[in-house]
Formats: C-alpha cells, structure tokens, sequence
C-alpha cells in the first residue's frame, strides 16, 4: 500500500481517481488547489497533480517538489496535449503525463509502474544514520539500531523530509494509520525512546528538533 496524493480542483477527479486507486490497496490523501496540495506533499508517497490549479500550478509544485526529493515519483494529470506541453511536464521533473480525458485504469497501472521504480530508491542516508525501508533496518555510524517498529516508522517518516515540521497530529494519521491511538502523548514517549537510541538529547539534537507547540522535525548532521 502507497499513500496517493491527488491534486485537482475538480471534485469528480477526486472521486473518481479515489475510488480506484482504494480499489487497487491505496490509502488516497486529496487536496483541490495548489497550496494545499503542498501542504500534503511531506505524507505522500507518489503524487497525481492537475497542471491548472488555483494557487499554485501542478507544474510549479512538480518543479518544486523534484528540487526537494529527486525521487518522489510525480504524475502530471492535464487536458493540455500538445506535444511542447508534454515536454515541458517532463522536463520540470514530471515522470509520466497523463491527458484528460482519461481511463482511470490507465492512471492506476501508471501508477503501479512509478511504485515500482521507486522501490529502488527505499534508502535514506543522513550524516552516519543509514535506514533500509526494504529491510527495515537502521544503522547509526556503522552500529545497527534495535528500534521497535513504531520507532523505525516514526524515524524514516521525518527522515525522508528533511526540514519538514510534522504536527503530532499528521505523525499519528501517518505512522499509526487504522490503529490511530488518538492520543498526542503517544508520539512524545515514542520519541523519547527513539532519541534515547539515537543517543541523542532535545536540548542536543543532532537529527530530531522539536519545535516548541507544533512537533518534530528531521535536520541534517552538524
């Protein structure tokens, strides 16, 4: 299972795309203008974009978001089909292109096909901390990591968004998913314990800053 985010003001789209993409085993995050679909952008896992949004374009999150993570897997949905239009999706950082109208099988097997390229990206290396998604392993300065399996979710969660303020409330909804505790305090005993390993204290961090009345954030080795 992928977290799909899908980007459109038409809330059709949103239904429809949504719909199949749960079908084929996906959890669907929806956002239907710009700035909120960059707001979304640090849950997600692949990204459906519209080019024409309110606010802020499909394009210009493409071209910011490749800037940020050169991996994250980008589909540009558009009724723009000229050839030059298609490059230049391409070209901002898009991987695939896809013209309205369109078949929503097509979308969902585009989508397998960019999940399973991005399978060979499930590294994340940051200043002597080495996780392995495929493996579920964590290393730190060549020592192994005993982290639970919360600990390790919650650790690749803000290290693959290096910068990013993640609220205790999207932490649960992402790492806890359907077994949501609702309970904010769960997030802080679990960074407790992670940092503890991590050898690490928060008035010292050397990856994981709190941000006082919001949540945590992963910043690179000093």
């Amino acid at each position: 299972m992928a977290r799909i985010l899908i980007v459109d003001d038409d809330p059709a789209i949103l239904e429809i795309l949504g719909a199949y993409l749960r079908a084929d085993g996906h959890a669907v995050l929806e956002a239907q203008d710009g700035h909120a679909g960059q707001a979304r952008l640090p849950e997600a896992d692949l990204a459906l974009l519209d080019w024409m949004l309110p606010g802020v374009s499909g394009l210009e999150l493409a071209r910011a978001q490749r800037r940020l993570h050169p991996d994250f897997p980008l589909l540009l949905l558009t009724a723009r089909g000229e050839e030059e239009d298609r490059l230049l999706g391409l070209e901002v950082g898009a991987d695939d292109y896809v013209t309205k109208p369109f078949s929503p099988r097509e979308v969902v097997a585009r989508v397998r096909a960019l999940l399973r390229r991005a399978r060979i990206h499930d590294r994340v290396s940051s200043g002597g901390l080495e996780l392995d998604e495929r493996q579920r392993t964590a290393h730190l300065d060549g020592q192994a990591l005993a982290l639970s399996k919360l600990e390790f979710d919650l650790l690749l969660t803000l290290a693959r968004h290096p910068g990013f303020v993640w609220s205790r409330d999207r932490l649960l909804e992402r790492v806890w998913g359907g077994d949501f505790p609702g309970v904010e305090r769960v997030v802080d005993v679990h960074m407790a314990g992670l940092r503890r390993k991590l050898g690490e204290a928060p008035e010292q961090p050397r990856f994981i800053r709190t941000v006082r009345g919001v949540g945590y954030c992963f910043q690179e080795d000093a």
